[in-house]
């Protein structure tokens, strides 16, 4: 209680809101949940419907609204906690106001629909919707581009999101660490981990470069 007997307020949970949109790279996005979990990062997961068609296709899991907790829990290879699911439909869901608390937003992968609804304010669905809110209160919101090549369109909508405040971050690895025998979880890892570096969370998905050339030996 407070020194006037008011109830004391408790402290909001402010979570990071992940949207998964339909390009191909569930791998990023699974990477980048397990690392939010990893740091003890509450998280707002948002998975479009065509999405869930492409981590049906890459994952062979069917990720349902009614058994969300399971099917993620599938589909991450780990027991979670402290997530929170909406259906891409729900745009009252909270993520949909700006009074709704939130770090701020990752889109991975990000489709150049995704990317061309977000930069001029479509709100088809949640995901789009509450990237726009992050957006406008000025909170950090990561774009993750896959798909390639792009048209001078897809350009242009990916120039109105920085010019938005988002920062676009495509899913581009390096391969300064381990060369051509990186393996495909190194490279997922490199993304992830650029991510979260874009975000602030603390993470161990890769070695950083350390300013000294080893012949495939630092990784980063």
């Amino acid at each position: 209680m407070t020194a006037a007997g008011r109830p004391r307020a408790e402290a909001a949970r402010v979570p990071w809101i992940v949207g998964v949109s339909g390009a191909s790279g569930a791998p990023y996005a699974s990477a980048v949940l397990g690392g939010l979990l990893d740091a003890g990062q509450p998280i707002d997961l948002v998975v479009s419907r065509a999405a869930r068609l492409t981590i049906l296709d890459e994952t062979g899991i069917a990720l349902r609204d009614r058994h969300w907790k399971e099917d993620l829990t599938a589909w991450l290879g780990r027991e979670i906690s402290d997530v929170r699911y909406w259906p891409a439909g729900d745009l009252a869901a909270g993520p949909s106001s700006g009074s709704y608390p939130a770090h701020g937003m990752v889109v991975v992968p990000a489709s150049t629909a995704a990317c061309a609804g977000i930069a001029i304010g479509l709100s088809k669905d949640l995901l789009q919707r509450a990237a726009e809110v992050n957006l406008k209160e000025r909170r950090r919101v990561v774009v993750v581009p896959r798909e390639t090549p792009v048209s001078r369109g897809h350009l242009q909508d990916l120039i109105a999101l920085i010019d938005a405040g988002a920062v676009v971050l495509p899913a581009a690895p390096a391969f300064y660490g381990a060369g051509a025998g990186a393996t495909a979880g190194q490279l997922i890892d490199f993304v992830a981990g650029k991510v979260l570096d874009a975000i602030g969370v603390p993470h161990s998905l890769f070695r950083r470069w350390s300013g000294q050339l080893g012949g495939g030996s630092a990784a980063g």
